[in-house]
């Protein structure tokens, strides 16, 4: 492993920032980083690292904002300093002004009504039932293409790096105006999640001229599809694949955290010995004079 060490300016004083690139496994050229504070310094946390950034603003606490700080490269982002800056401008001048009552909802009434309303009768008989209201019982619209607001939202690993989203097979065609791949991944998944029916794609041929009118809410966003045995097939292989490769990730970064432990606690080991010579020596020198 290669080790870069350097002062991290963003950060208090005595503060460094440590970059390990890895030359093994399948993890050969990535890079991990991690921050620590110089030995000899009184808050020091008895050489502890800190390897994410949640774990160095809980030891920081309330002491520094980190908000602005990337991680990966130990710099304060501009940007968000920036864009801090004016939301507090923005709040600031929102306190001044006031803000207007834009509910423009009706009031509605908080006495008791007059009219009659649904009771409930509770007793031991058996053959009782109990009054509802049948309109509360029809189920409420669904807005059309309300997937388009996931749409935007992107993952990012404790790295703070970008994950890749998956590729949608080709036979998945979208439906809608504007109907981009994301949209409908994220159709596809919304549907699959809160939907118990089986995912059937938008059976109406009408609905590619007028969606609008013709699409079916309980649906993705997408044409009608069918699965067949030979797409079931390949996708059990593929994601056999991937538990395989992922098998092989996990253990040789296992094997890498434990051959950079070792070299770690050699290392201390090394100092430790090294500062004992030093005390006899001077102990010598001391005994000489």
């Amino acid at each position: 492993m290669e080790r870069k060490r350097w002062e991290c300016s963003a950060l208090p004083q005595g503060w460094k920032r440590e970059e390990v690139t890895r030359k093994s496994g399948l993890s050969a050229g990535k890079s991990d980083v991690y921050y620590y504070r110089e030995s000899g310094h009184k808050s020091s946390p008895s050489g502890k690292k800190f390897r994410s950034k949640p774990q160095l603003a809980r030891y920081l606490g309330s002491s520094m904002d980190l908000s602005t700080f990337d991680f990966r490269t130990g710099k304060m982002l501009m940007s968000k300093i920036n864009k801090n800056r004016q939301r507090m401008r923005y709040d600031c001048s929102n306190q001044v002004k006031g803000k207007p009552d834009l509910n423009t909802a009706l009031p509605v009434r908080q006495t008791a009504s007059i009219f009659k309303q649904p009771v409930t009768k509770v007793t031991n008989h058996p053959s009782n039932k109990v009054k509802s209201d049948p309109q509360k019982a029809v189920d409420q619209p669904r807005q059309l293409f309300w997937e388009k607001k996931l749409s935007g939202l992107n993952a990012f690993d404790i790295a703070e790096e970008l994950v890749k989203t998956m590729d949608l097979p080709k036979g998945l065609q979208g439906v809608g105006p504007g109907c981009t791949d994301e949209t409908l991944l994220s159709a596809i998944a919304s549907a699959l999640h809160t939907s118990t029916m089986p995912i059937t794609g938008q059976l109406s041929a009408a609905v590619e001229k007028n969606p609008g009118v013709w699409l079916n809410t309980s649906q993705p966003l997408c044409k009608a599809f069918m699965v067949t045995d030979e797409d079931i097939r390949k996708q059990e292989e593929l994601v056999q694949q991937v538990r395989k490769r992922l098998e092989e990730a996990l253990m040789a970064d296992m094997l890498a955290h434990v051959e950079e432990i070792a070299k770690d606690s050699d290392s201390m080991i090394e100092k430790e010995g090294e500062d004992e010579i030093e005390e006899e020596e001077q102990e010598q020198d001391m005994d000489s004079v």
